[in-house]
């Protein structure tokens, strides 16, 4: 009996040093784990942002040139372009169901209002606005609302600094008409 309770300094030391170990890696563990699926959902996230980005942008594109605003001045099929901006419309509503299923409400809803600013510029191209609509002005709406998105992008996956604002430059080159081409 004497030499068990010699020993059980040594057993209990033991015995806390196993919990102890046990407890430290198990929580080690459940970080790992939860990092990593932070890293798999931003990942995921910022795929649904780019994609959702680049076909409200594809709409907007095709838009402006049916409306006869491509600062290149390209010869545009308008039918052509037309059918193009349904087929991105398409993209952008699948794409928009994976902003909604993974980003947070800030981007949703700038996501929401980008959408919007480009449906009434793809509504002046079909010929669908009525004829006091001020496609300048919807025009700037629109940058003013992508550059919001990519704001609340960059801050719900969590990159630092600021996203560079559309160009003067660039909003300057647009020739406006006085209705859709």
């Amino acid at each position: 009996m004497s030499a068990l309770i010699e020993q059980l300094p040594v057993l209990l030391g033991v015995l806390v040093g196993t919990g102890g170990t046990i407890l430290a890696t198990g929580i080690a563990d459940r970080s790992r784990w939860q990092r990593q699926q932070a890293v798999r959902w931003d990942e995921r996230r910022l795929q649904a942002y780019i994609e959702f980005a680049n076909a409200v942008k594809e709409v907007h594109t095709y838009a402006l040139r049916v409306a006869d605003l491509n600062a290149l001045r390209q010869g545009v099929d308008r039918e052509h372009a037309l059918a193009r901006i349904e087929e991105a419309d398409i993209r952008r509503t699948k794409t928009w169901e994976s902003v909604l299923l993974l980003g947070d409400a800030a981007s949703v809803t700038a996501g929401r209002e980008w959408r919007a600013a480009v449906t009434d510029i793809a509504r002046y191209a079909r010929g669908l606005t009525p004829a006091e609509f001020d496609l300048a002005a919807a025009i700037d709406h629109a940058n003013e609302t992508r550059d919001r998105f990519y704001q609340a992008a960059r801050a719900s996956l969590g990159i630092r600094g600021v996203a560079v604002p559309q160009s003067d430059w660039l909003a300057g080159r647009f020739e406006l008409p006085s209705a859709p081409g």
